[in-house]
């Protein structure tokens, strides 16, 4: 007996776990228990058979503006002008492609049993390989296992592949992955880089007769590039169109009309609209992607149009490089993105994107401080400054006409853009108070200390970026668009300050979901005061036909010059839009003349010309 008292066994029985394993080790050497292993190993390697991720090439970065309308695209990182897989095909491809390669493809799983039949006939007889019998599908798994061999070895992977896709992948969903890469000719891959190479327009905008010829051309991409055999290209095209035809798809006018077209000559260069952004969007992380910019594509044209028309004003005086930035008020977003003008004499200045390049500020920071001045009461438009030669601890500022006038009126002082009366101003405001204002209304390129820059912060000693500079702009205006005149509501939302964006936004359109608090970093009547100032500027010469306009067209604008002719700005708000503009040399090179109002400020009111902006700000009266 055991330590419980119960009697040991002694027989010779087996234990029931010893039982369950001699079972199973009968069954797995039995005929049954070997193929059903079998079969689950092969059922598993054919699970796993596909990859994940069916291609891995890289592809082209392309800009997209609001509308979807194609800005400008970089070519792959691979030589490819292969644009990131758009899941909507196009029907008349979509047809066309089936009827010209596989007629029974919306009803096989990955292989017509009919077509394979046939072309291993045709083979045998001709002897050699002058038919593949290949499905949509294994063309799919064939171009996504490039380099492979046509063996009979690599058929039969292609068609278990094949299989394996038409159960993970839907058809519509296997047709794009077809018409995204497909070898065009040359070094195109893809549809939709195709119809902008070869027709200059995207592919949901194809005839019959340039779908079929898209159809035909991934067939023999190295023999019948556009350019070449053409004649031969268009015997196939003109057949699949009267298999079309005989298909009902398309009828017999159609047909003829389509036989006419004209085959490309060559691939067309692609739009370069809002390259710089492009540019900027691949630093950003947008590598290899379908980014969708917040520009507006007509806008765009028309504001290059003026920047390259000033250029050639300007080039004249070895002014070389341009840059232009219009955004919208209510959301930030950039409607145009100019970061430089095209300039065959200065090709490595011209790929420079001045929009977010630091440069010396100039005067352009002057409204800022009368702003800040004005909203804690140490100022008032009318009050009398110094203006005489002055000298602060080594610090000789001079105002830009080697002039001065004794004393003159603050607003005055703004409008006339004096440098001695501005470094008063912010001597008594204190120049650390400003430099952390502007760092909270987002001026991002100031990375060194406040000491650093000192008094001269107000006269260019800092570098700024167009960028930040009319994002600030843009929130001065937001702020006193949203200002609440409701008695004794909370009227302001800091939000309302922050960076241009060039995506589309998330930010709420409603304002009464702000979260308001009664001050933000400026007073709506301060912000309306130093705007109504700045519209007192006089327009330059060459605007002479704004002066017609004054009363209906009122704009709120600054301009700025740095020390050696640099430099020069110009940003200039109205309720709907900030335009703001630099003028210069990318290398730094200063040149006589150069200056905010006689270089920028012409292109920043011929740009304010395309808008019919008519409405000016509200007064923010306390009730």
């Amino acid at each position: 007996m055991n330590f419980t008292g119960e009697p040991v066994r002694t027989s010779g029985a087996v234990p029931e776990s010893s039982w369950r394993r001699l079972r199973w080790t009968v069954w797995l050497r039995s005929k049954l228990g070997r193929w059903s292993i079998f079969c689950a190993v092969g059922v598993t390697l054919y699970y796993f058979s596909l990859p994940d991720i069916l291609f891995v090439d890289p592809y082209s970065t392309v800009l997209q503006d609001r509308h979807g309308e194609l800005l400008s695209a970089g070519i792959a990182p691979d030589g490819q002008w292969r644009f990131p897989e758009n899941p909507a095909v196009p029907d008349k491809f979509a047809q066309a492609i089936v009827t010209y390669e596989d007629q029974r493809f919306h009803r096989h799983r990955g292989v017509d049993l009919l077509a394979l039949c046939r072309a291993i006939r045709q083979d045998l007889a001709a002897r050699s390989i002058v038919s593949g019998g290949s499905t949509l599908s294994m063309q799919v798994i064939r171009m996504s296992r490039k380099g492979k061999s046509r063996t009979v070895w690599e058929k039969l992977l292609e068609i278990i592949l094949a299989t394996r896709l038409e159960w993970r992948y839907s058809k519509e969903e296997i047709l794009a992955l077809y018409a995204g890469h497909a070898p065009f000719g040359g070094n195109v891959v893809g549809l939709d880089a195709a119809c902008w190479r070869y027709f200059g327009r995207p592919s949901s905008q194809l005839s019959w007769g340039e779908a079929a010829l898209m159809a035909v051309l991934p067939n023999a991409p190295g023999l019948m590039h556009p350019g070449k055999n053409r004649e031969r290209l268009k015997q196939k095209r003109d057949r699949l169109l009267s298999r079309l035809q005989r298909s009902g798809l398309i009828d017999e006018e159609t047909r003829k009309l389509s036989s006419a077209e004209s085959i490309p000559d060559a691939p067309q260069p692609l739009p370069r609209l809002a390259h710089h952004l492009l540019v900027r969007a691949e630093g950003d992380g947008h590598r290899g992607t379908l980014v969708n910019a917040t520009i507006q594509r007509d806008l765009q044209i028309r504001v290059e149009t003026v920047v390259s028309d000033h250029h050639l004003r300007l080039h004249g005086n070895q002014v070389e490089n341009l840059a232009a930035l219009v955004l919208d008020v209510e959301s930030g977003e950039v409607l145009s993105y100019v970061g430089n003008v095209p300039n065959t004499r200065r090709v490595p200045e011209s790929e420079v994107d001045i929009i977010t390049a630091p440069r010396s500020t100039g005067s352009i920071l002057k409204p800022f401080l009368f702003a800040a001045m004005l909203d804690e009461g140490q100022l008032l438009p009318h009050a009398l400054l110094p203006d005489v030669p002055t000298m602060i601890n080594g610090f000789v500022p001079r105002n830009f006409t080697r002039q001065y006038d004794g004393a003159v009126h603050a607003d005055d002082a703004l409008v006339r853009s004096l440098n001695v009366p501005a470094v008063h101003l912010l001597r008594t405001y204190r120049y650390e108070k400003f430099y952390n204002l502007l760092r909270d209304m987002g001026m991002r390129s100031l990375t060194q200390p406040a000491d650093h820059y000192g008094l001269s912060l107000i006269l260019g000693g800092a570098e700024g970026t167009l960028w930040d500079i009319a994002g600030m702009y843009a929130s001065l205006a937001r702020t006193l668009n949203h200002f609440d005149v409701r008695p004794g509501s909370l009227r302001y939302d800091r939000g309302d300050f922050h960076p241009a964006v060039y995506r589309p936004s998330s930010a709420r359109q409603d304002t009464n979901q702000y979260r308001r608090d009664p001050a933000s970093w400026l007073s709506a009547s301060a912000i309306y005061q130093t705007f109504e100032g700045l519209t007192e500027l006089s327009r330059p010469d060459e605007e002479s036909g704004w002066r017609n306009f004054s009363s209906a067209r009122k704009i709120a604008w600054k301009t700025g010059t740095s020390f050696g002719f640099r430099d020069g700005w110009a940003v200039g708000v109205t309720p709907k839009h900030v335009v703001a503009v630099w003028v210069g040399n990318a290398d730094g090179e200063g040149r006589p003349g150069l200056t905010g109002t006689d270089a920028a400020a012409p292109v920043m009111f011929d740009i304010f010309a395309l808008f019919n902006d008519r409405a000016w700000f509200m007064a923010p009266h306390a009730k």
